[in-house]
């Protein structure tokens, strides 16, 4: 005897062919969606959420900077350009975040070295 037929339905093999070709569905942008809605609920409670206000000072009471923005605050100080050691030193980082900083305050433009070991400040 014959193996048995199954009549296949034009809404079978459209599922088929979808499942299989990773075409998005209605339920997946449904799902898309709800995700989005959360993330937007999320950002606006951030966004009206009241800032404590000490939040934004550091240990010694002023605003925080960034790393940056310290090791470029000491190079500008120095007219005449300041060595690696001396910016190690006022600022307390380790050789290789100031290293990191230094070449992307240079590649910025904000400072230049003049030569090894030594920085100046771009006006």
């Amino acid at each position: 005897m014959a193996p048995k037929k199954e009549n296949i339905t034009s809404h079978a093999m459209a599922k088929f062919f979808l499942q299989n070709s990773n075409i998005p569905t209605r339920k997946d942008f449904d799902r898309i969606n709800t995700r989005l809605d959360r993330i937007e609920k999320m950002v606006k409670a951030m966004n009206s959420a009241p800032v404590r206000q000490g939040a934004l000072r550091g240990r010694v009471g002023r605003l925080r900077m960034t790393a940056s923005n310290e090791v470029l605050d000491v190079v500008q100080e120095y007219k005449e350009g300041v060595g690696f050691a001396e910016i190690q030193r006022r600022t307390g980082f380790n050789d290789k975040k100031i290293r990191n900083i230094l070449f992307r305050l240079d590649k910025l433009g904000k400072i230049k070295r003049i030569r090894r070991g030594v920085y100046i400040a771009q006006v």
